[in-house]
């Protein structure tokens, strides 16, 4: 049975993210639950990150800067040294509000069965203006196969079905969180919070706007793995339109917040051919994609205006 205050064990990984990290830092600081493990795990900055870090680690519980082999690793090095029944990640340019880490327990304890819980996610722009919020549903392994995508930074699990899943992989440089939520889901189950947790911040430098390209890469990498799992494969072979057309859907999108409509409104065609009910439920999206291969930017910020 998990304690009354059980330890929560946050890492947060940095690279080169000075204008954010201090904001990132406070905002798990100030947390109102008294019992954190905080960890920040920086990859060798060089632009003045390193000395933020410093100012605050007497009030840290380790930290190192040094070089990685990537994201997956820092995060790894951290959740490695963990020692809360409750971790988590926050990369260094995303925020708690506060109050989560006391509603993230106060949830694990009242699901002990689950593996880890999630709630809402705001997005914010670089200047950390709320510009709209994530919502989400219960789902299972059956959604995450079919690429129901959960905001990483409000997600918070249970050290024992982690290290039973096994740790980030590092086969993986963009979905990750996916990849892991996938094994984790295999072994215990999730539960959905309807409360705003964190903020994700967008920005240009952000991982999922400069590198989106890879993204949509890598969401079919993803599903040729789970094809390959005893459990996950046979999920997939009961429901395969419903998978791929996530899968679709979701490399769509990502290539569109890369800048390729062209190839975003194809995947989002095999979207439509694999299941159009569910295609049709991101016509805008779809729209946007369209007037920006017609060059009609203002129609696209109209559309992002008014939907996002």
């Amino acid at each position: 049975l998990m304690s009354d205050m059980p330890l929560v064990s946050i890492v947060t990984p940095s690279f080169n993210q000075v204008a954010y990290l201090e904001q990132t830092i406070q905002s798990v600081l100030q947390q109102d639950y008294p019992n954190i493990e905080y960890m920040v795990v920086d990859g060798g900055s060089t632009d003045g990150s390193v000395e933020i870090i410093r100012e605050y680690e007497g009030r840290l519980a380790w930290w190192v800067s040094e070089a990685d082999r990537g994201q997956a690793d820092a995060i790894n090095k951290g959740l490695k040294r963990a020692s809360g029944e409750v971790v988590a990640w926050l990369n260094s340019d995303d925020l708690y509000l506060l109050g989560t880490i006391r509603k993230a327990v106060a949830a694990m304890r009242a699901y002990p069965e689950v593996g880890l819980v999630h709630g809402n996610l705001r997005s914010i722009n670089p200047q950390g203006a709320h510009i709209n919020t994530i919502t989400y549903q219960q789902y299972d392994l059956s959604d995450l196969l079919a690429f129901r995508i959960i905001g990483q930074p409000a997600v918070f699990m249970r050290r024992s079905v982690l290290e039973e899943a096994g740790y980030l992989s590092l086969e993986f440089h963009y979905l990750l969180d996916h990849h892991l939520w996938l094994r984790m889901s295999a072994l215990a189950g999730i539960k959905y919070i309807p409360e705003d947790w964190a903020a994700g911040r967008i920005h240009p430098q952000a991982k999922n706007v400069a590198l989106a390209a890879g993204f949509a890469k890598e969401v079919y990498s993803v599903l040729e793995w789970a094809q390959t799992q005893s459990g996950m494969a046979e999920v997939i072979e009961r429901a395969p339109k419903r998978v791929w057309a996530g899968a679709h859907r979701l490399n769509a999108r990502y290539l569109l917040d890369g800048d390729m409509p062209g190839a975003a409104l194809k995947a989002y065609w095999r979207t439509f051919k694999a299941q159009p009910g569910f295609a049709l439920k991101h016509w805008h999206r779809m729209l946007i994609a369209f007037f920006s291969l017609l060059g009609f930017g203002g129609v696209r910020r109209l559309i992002q205006r008014r939907y996002y």
